[in-house]
């Protein structure tokens, strides 16, 4: 179960962070959050890794590796949400 909900987890920030890394940014994007395309490539091979290791445990049937590995990437999720979705900060 853990295994699935990491693999999914890790395939759609995969998808996401590629797409991102295909299309231009915003002034907010590049400017203001440091969003390049470059970083987006970067979380998109991240969670391809974690996506291939997901995949590993679940032909080796190992759940409590799928626990901690689902924790951490979480991690690197919430990150990579809170790098690019937040509002503009004021200047003041």
């Amino acid at each position: 179960m853990w295994n699935v909900a990491g693999l999914l987890l890790a395939l759609a920030i995969t998808a996401i962070a590629w797409r991102k890394s295909l299309t231009p940014g915003s002034f907010y994007d590049e400017g203001v959050y440091g969003m390049t395309p470059g970083v987006h490539r970067g979380y998109a091979y991240v969670s391809l890794a974690f996506a291939v290791f997901f995949t590993g445990m679940l032909a080796f049937k190992q759940e409590n590796a799928g626990i901690a590995a689902l924790a951490g990437f979480a991690l690197v999720a919430v990150l990579y949400g809170a790098s690019f979705l937040r509002g503009a900060e004021s200047d003041e």
